[in-house]
């Protein structure tokens, strides 16, 4: 009898075991929740995991320890590319055209055509908010509630388009200068610039709720950093997507009030260090909830820093293709799944996060191109896991430089008298500033040695011939897909601080 019993006991315990390992299965192959948290105009050494002692940051630091920098991670040289690439996992100039960034009330945006990573969330079952700056476009059709985020919350450009007499154009303390707009609007397709640009917004979904003054500026980081952590905890039991794009610290300076003075770097190491506290509430909310390890949650900045903060040992500033204009601090975290403590200099971008959380997330690309890779291997720190062989930096439309492994090889760029006609990898262009870079040996891309490889110089510039077929060198090639775009754009506040028709707000006019 006992030996008839064997078997079905047998059986009893495999399906057990099998039961269990289901379980596993099941519970590895959940979605993990998704944070991008987005510094604007951050230095690649303004941070104590990428070397500053000046500013502390004790959050981004346990952030490290737990979790994985990635140093050579690339950005675009300015916003509102940047930007586009991150919500798109293609290059800047495949999604949005432009030669700089968006402004007020711009004819252009982000193509609502465009599959953003909110959206592929949402197909699988997310919730997504965006708290904080879009600068993809700031008419109905380009805002975040338009392009997959349930939940939209910020200023929806950056925090220096505002009026003078709102303290747009200033750093906290200081005074508002005394100029007036004159002349003729200086306005294009890509929105109003300059002073003549009207009242700041704080939009939340489509609506005004707030007009943007100087107090508002300066609890701009408490107030996303509440709707963040808002949303964590509202969300917390279903997979959720938050993209936390932060003002800070990009020109004019506001520290909230208690974080004036914080710092021994005046009023830029006072903002970076709220940052830091910023980041802090996030984790520790997650820690909180319980919900850390299934959390992956990625820290970046949207370019290279300004001359207020610092790129060392980088070349360069935002703006420029230089190493200093583009590589970024960044950081990925997700406890038990991250290896803690470790750093990857493989070659990756804002352009892999998009097919990376569409990998995690079980989510299904778009069917358009996509310039980005699943760069999970990299952040799971699997073995001989790879980023990009080659990165190209482009600045507004034209192709500046290009990486293939340690090298770098910089075109330079025409000089003004041969703008319209100039081609930057044709030999003409060698006169004004081809030069070559072996970034392992030389970051700070100091030392010229384009004439002892001519080889890898000849290389390169066949990798920039075929982006001419594609994305294009200079002018806009096939692969360069369609603006979004509207007629008869309007701010979302008049000259008056009225809203503007559509926008509706919690009142009438602001003061």
């Amino acid at each position: 009898m006992i030996a008839n019993r064997f078997p079905l006991t047998l059986m009893m315990m495999l399906w057990q075991l099998l039961a269990a390992a289901g379980g596993q299965i099941c519970r590895a192959a959940d979605p993990p929740n998704l944070v991008i948290i987005n510094i604007d105009d951050l230095g690649y050494a303004d941070i104590g995991p990428f070397g500053s002692e000046l500013n502390k940051t004790p959050n981004l630091n346990r952030m490290a320890e737990e979790g994985l920098a990635l140093t050579s991670f690339y950005a675009a040289p300015v916003c509102s590319p940047s930007r586009a690439a991150l919500m798109t996992g293609c290059y800047p100039k495949r999604v949005l055209p432009t030669s700089h960034v968006l402004f007020p009330a711009a004819a252009v945006g982000l193509n609502p055509q465009e599959r953003t990573i909110a959206e592929l969330l949402k197909d699988v079952g997310y919730q997504t908010a965006c708290i904080g700056k879009w600068h993809l476009g700031d008419q109905p059709q380009f805002l975040p509630t338009a392009q997959g985020f349930d939940y939209y919350l910020g200023i929806p450009y950056s925090n220096d388009m505002g009026t003078l007499e709102d303290g747009s154009k200033s750093d906290f303390g200081k005074p508002i200068p005394d100029r007036k707009p004159s002349g003729k609007i200086n306005r294009d397709e890509a929105g109003i610039r300059g002073l003549h640009q009207p009242p700041m917004p704080l939009v939340e979904n489509d609506k005004v709720i707030d007009r943007v003054k100087q107090d508002q500026q300066q609890a701009i980081v408490e107030t996303y950093t509440q709707a963040a952590v808002r949303f964590i905890r509202e969300h917390h039991q279903q997979p959720f997507f938050l993209y936390l794009p932060h003002s800070a610290v990009h020109f004019p300076l506001y520290p909230g009030k208690s974080w004036v003075g914080h710092s021994s770097n005046g009023l830029y190491g006072d903002w970076v260090e709220e940052v830091d506290w910023s980041v802090g509430q996030v984790l520790d909310t997650l820690r909180e909830l319980q919900i850390s390890e299934k959390t992956l949650v990625i820290f970046v900045s949207d370019n290279g820093g300004t001359r207020r903060g610092s790129n060392s040992p980088l070349r360069g500033f935002k703006g420029s293709t230089w190493e200093g204009g583009m590589r970024v601090p960044a950081l990925a975290w997700w406890p038990g799944s991250v290896p803690a403590g470790t750093s990857n200099a493989e070659i990756v971008s804002v352009l892999d996060i998009l097919p990376t959380f569409a990998k995690l997330a079980g989510a299904a690309l778009p069917a358009t191109k996509l310039d980005g890779l699943d760069i999970s291997p990299i952040l799971l720190g699997r073995p001989n896991a790879a980023g990009h062989q080659d990165f190209y930096y482009f600045r507004g439309l034209e192709l500046q430089a290009i990486r293939s492994g340690p090298w770098k090889l910089h075109f330079g760029s025409p000089k003004k008298s041969e703008e319209k006609d100039a081609n930057p990898i044709n030999p003409d262009a060698r006169a004004v500033g081809l030069q070559l870079y072996n970034l392992e040996a030389d970051v700070g891309e100091q030392t010229d040695v384009s004439e002892e490889h001519p080889d890898v110089v000849r290389r390169l510039e066949t990798l920039a011939q075929a982006m001419d077929q594609d994305l294009g060198i200079s002018e806009n090639g096939p692969g360069v897909r369609p603006l979004g775009r509207v007629s008869d754009p309007k701010p979302f506040l008049d000259d008056n601080g009225k809203v503007r028709a559509g926008a509706v707000a919690t009142q009438a006019q602001f003061p």
